[in-house]
């Protein structure tokens, strides 16, 4: 099992990355996928979620408005358009994924234990 988050890189604030997450040795399909993020110095947090059942997302806060999670099962990936970006935004991005579940919650991603994730990519807003 894989998961292999990139697109990352420097950015000026204001501008935008697309990260895709690639994933393997398992069916996609049947999985919930976030994004968390950790920046030096601080906890990792949830970023966004995309669920296996119906595609329905959600987004903490702090990106509402400026991130889009998406997912393309057929290609085994999942993306995050990130625009506007700010410096507060820097961060090691990583995709995690968690096993469908009925009783899955997106607007509580962030509580669950996932069942996989890979390496994250660097994303740095500095101008």
């Amino acid at each position: 099992v894989q998961l292999q988050a990139s697109g990352g890189g420097l950015v000026q604030p204001g501008g935008s990355l697309r990260l895709s997450c690639a994933t393997s040795g398992f069916t996609l399909d049947y999985y919930h996928i976030a994004w968390f993020r950790q920046a030096p110095g601080r906890e990792r947090e949830g970023v966004s979620c995309i669920s296996a059942s119906d595609g329905s997302t959600y987004y903490v806060d702090s990106v509402k408005g400026r991130f889009t999670i998406s997912r393309d099962n057929a290609k085994n990936a999942v993306y995050l358009q990130m625009n506007n970006l700010k410096p507060e935004d820097t961060a090691v991005y990583y995709c995690l994924a968690l096993y469908y579940s009925k009783s899955f919650l997106v607007r509580y991603f962030w509580q669950y234990e996932y069942d996989y994730w890979g390496r994250g990519t660097l994303v740095t807003v500095s101008s």
